[in-house]
């Protein structure tokens, strides 16, 4: 016989915050539940999404917190997005994740958030280094690609702030010349930032409401103190969703905060139009591709920051820009299922639950036919690249960052002799400022 439930009364704070979405307009009829990548998880067995509402309605609240569901959830959105009393699901899973004391934040993702706010990267990588890499990498993309380039640190007045993500300058440091080659053949004046460069936000991942909010500022004071336009919206499905949010609050706090920022998509789609990159369809013939709508960039835009602002077409049309063969990916847009990257999945510990959420998006790139995924999101590159296919080997495909499609396919103008000695004073002299010797062991 099971034992019979009876209603506890929520501690007033908390009372308070879940009044703003209102549990009792639920209506139990399990539609959150069926568009949920958790629902039927190996592990998860007596847990979705309805339940876990019902359970905090009757004031089961350490029962939830202390479970690991709300740590499995990526965030999507499917849940509210088909909620019939539009209950906004995921920001109720973000403060479970909040209630959940730091020093019981599964994995590594609180360590990486207080990495974050005391180096002002995720991974801790020292000031040196960074500095190293970025002379070392940029002569050597000069010498063999592009010459005359190299990076700008700190750079007043530029037009664009640029944040590189610490995963790139760890290891995957190939992947950062991507942006660069856009940046070359733009010629843009471009800058990215000498300390708290970190473009991905675990205080997001975290339930880290305050952590959020001092990313943000720091982004905001760079731009004010540097003068720079515009920033490029960091690419990752949580830093730029973070980051919105965290540059919200901070808008609230003084309307001094406000700065110019722009979403890779349409500065891509500026680039282009305008002329200042010129692309070339043929390199990428008799190849088939499709495009990943990443939750974070599309239905949670749409949700939170009124319709129209997710990105559908934008990315689409960047993509028949540089191949002819283009096929969708069903379901897609606001229909999309996560690649089970979100929310922290990719680097936290919940692996094997991680790569079962991806199911239904490996099942669609397979249906599509296509031989390259291209997304727009870093956490669902590596998501969809590394264990996606390790889960799911029967199908093999490619995948690319949209900016790298984009890379891949420039026609660039020579740069002049004159440009070219420029850029070769300029990065000299910025790197003898700067104390880094490129003779040392790095």
């Amino acid at each position: 016989m099971q034992d019979t439930i009876t209603p506890q009364k929520l501690p007033d704070p908390v009372q308070e915050y879940l009044s703003k979405f209102n549990l009792n307009m639920c209506l139990t009829c399990g539609t959150c539940t069926n568009g949920c990548p958790i629902t039927g998880t190996p592990g998860m067995e007596g847990w979705d999404i309805r339940k876990v509402l019902r359970m905090l309605a009757l004031g089961l609240l350490d029962e939830v917190v202390e479970s690991k569901f709300p740590w499995v959830c990526t965030g999507c959105g499917r849940c509210a997005h088909a909620c019939p009393m539009g209950i906004d699901i995921p920001y109720i899973m973000l403060h479970m994740k909040h209630l959940r004391p730091r020093e019981e934040v599964p994995g590594i993702l609180h360590k990486g958030a207080e990495n974050n706010i005391k180096t002002g990267n995720n991974m801790a990588i020292p000031q040196s280094d960074y500095f190293f890499l970025m002379a070392d990498i940029g002569n050597e993309f000069a010498e063999e690609e592009c010459p005359g380039f190299y990076v700008p640190v700190d750079k007043d007045d530029a037009d664009i702030f640029f944040l590189p993500n610490s995963k790139e300058v760890f290891a995957d440091n190939d992947d950062m010349k991507w942006w660069w080659k856009i940046f070359y053949a733009a010629r843009e004046n471009w800058t990215i930032p000498s300390t708290n460069w970190e473009s991905v936000d675990w205080g997001l991942f975290t339930g880290n409401y305050e952590y959020t909010q001092i990313f943000a500022q720091r982004k905001i004071d760079f731009m004010k103190e540097h003068r720079v336009k515009r920033m490029i919206m960091p690419d990752c499905g949580g830093g730029s969703y973070g980051c919105r949010l965290g540059m919200e609050t901070c808008l609230m706090e003084d309307s001094k905060n406000e700065i110019d920022y722009i979403y890779l998509y349409d500065y891509l789609i500026e680039l282009i139009k305008s002329g200042r990159i010129k692309i070339d369809k043929s390199v990428h013939a008799g190849k088939i591709f499709t495009w990943h709508d990443s939750c974070k960039h599309g239905r949670e835009l749409d949700r939170h920051f009124g319709e129209g602002s997710g990105f559908y077409d934008e990315p689409r049309w960047i993509i028949q820009q540089c191949v002819d063969e283009f096929v969708e990916m069903h379901p897609n847009r606001a229909n999309s299922f996560c690649c089970g990257a979100g929310g922290g999945m990719w680097p936290g510990p919940y692996e094997d639950e991680s790569a079962y959420q991806g199911r239904m998006k490996y099942e669609g790139i397979k249906n599509s036919g296509a031989n390259v995924l291209v997304v727009g999101c870093s956490n669902c590159h590596d998501q969809l690249m590394k264990r996606v296919p390790k889960s799911y080997p029967d199908y093999k495909y490619e995948v690319k960052y949209i900016w790298e499609l984009v890379a891949d396919s420039l026609v660039i103008d020579p740069w002049s002799e004159e440009e070219i000695a420029k850029g070769e004073a300029d990065g000299k002299a910025q790197w003898d400022k700067l104390g880094v010797d490129l003779d040392m062991e790095f």
